[in-house]
């Protein structure tokens, strides 16, 4: 093992229940064969840390007292036995997750629904220990003209772009995208530099200025709609519907109206995740004689998280615009204190933590 330093203790935020976060100091991590260290340059705050820290768990992943956090980039602290990739120094974007790549869906080329998926949290913190599998398999050197917090969004991006490649969209494709928040806003975003024509349907005013500049060629505000539906509809040929439709909100009316909204032999595909139990009602006649196609996405791949990060280098995604804060680690429970203010919606899009400040 090679060590680039020696403090025996590092700062990090510790959830330990419903909205009970508190920042500690604990042992920093050591690497095992195949791991490496990150000290942690910056962490975003994304949806699903809000919900974590709403709620004071995650059925899968958290139990508390734990550490969370998962959209991260940094410099390589120390090398666990055998890490030939990196060296101690590099700057680094490393993934929440990697497939085993032997099941069943990994050998179908289906790597997101893995049985044995490697989830690792813990970015809002000094330091981060990276498992062996995800050095392998979902860590990128970061070039020099990239800001950690710009590497940092490969993960969320990962998401959004699965999402729209999973839609199969065509160069001029009428793309309609259900929701402002980070996620809306990135798959309308990847949608527009794909060459689509872009339909944004969103709640709040600054989410209307985001949807404008990243390409949303019209926008429709739900508050000031009275049938969305028929607005979309009247903004597309001859009023025929959207070649796909994308629901980015989770709820069963917003999926109930992706399927109302898209053309005849559209996409339709259901990227938010409801709770365990919703219930959508759908009409099977639309769907038969419409010949529609449903789809839904979860999560991302090895080879999509390139992608993401491939266009985040380039300079075309407008990164800069998704990144609306930035604080310090002790200040992390007032920055999801903000994100939760619902007065707060949408004028805040992700928040980046700086633990070395």
């Amino acid at each position: 093992m090679i060590v680039s330093d020696a403090y025996p203790m590092m700062t990090v935020a510790v959830l330990h229940g419903k909205e009970d976060v508190r920042i500690e100091q604990v042992p920093r991590p050591q690497p095992g064969p195949g791991e490496i260290i990150i000290r942690v340059a910056a962490a975003l705050t994304c949806g699903t840390d809000l919900k974590v820290y709403r709620r004071g768990y995650h059925a899968r992943m958290i139990s508390p007292p734990a550490f969370f956090g998962h959209e991260l980039a940094g410099t390589v602290a120390e090398l666990g036995e055998g890490v030939t990739l990196f060296a101690v120094g590099d700057r680094v974007v490393a993934l929440n997750s990697a497939p085993c790549g032997s099941c069943y869906f990994c050998l179908r080329d289906q790597e997101n629904l893995c049985s044995d998926l490697l989830f690792n949290n813990g970015a809002y913190a000094e330091y981060i220990r990276i498992p062996a599998r995800i050095v392998a398999k979902n860590t990128m050197l970061i070039p020099p003209h990239v800001p950690f917090e710009h590497a940092a969004l490969t993960e969320p991006l990962a998401c959004a772009l699965h999402g729209f490649e999973d839609s199969d969209p065509r160069i001029g494709d009428t793309v309609a995208v259900i929701g402002g928040g980070p996620l809306g806003l990135m798959i309308l975003h990847v949608a527009a530099l794909a060459g689509c024509t872009v339909i944004a349907v969103v709640k709040h005013n600054s989410q209307v200025e985001a949807a404008r500049a990243l390409g949303a060629e019209h926008i429709l505000r739900t508050t000031e709609t009275a049938d969305i539906v028929k607005s979309v509809r009247d903004l597309t040929a001859n009023g025929i519907g959207a070649d796909i439709a994308i629901e980015a909100v989770a709820l069963p009316e917003t999926w109930e109206q992706a399927v109302a909204m898209v053309r005849n032999g559209g996409t339709v595909n259901f990227f938010g995740g409801p709770a365990a139990g919703t219930e959508v009602r759908l009409d099977t006649n639309r769907l038969h004689y419409g010949d529609l196609t449903l789809r839904a996405t979860f999560h991302h791949t090895p080879a999509v998280c390139r992608r993401a990060f491939a266009l985040i280098c380039s300079g075309r995604f407008q990164a800069d615009r998704f990144i609306t804060g930035h604080a310090p680690l002790v200040d992390l429970k007032d920055a999801f204190d903000k994100l939760m203010d619902r007065s707060n919606q949408g004028v805040s899009i992700k928040t980046a933590i700086h633990p070395g400040q």
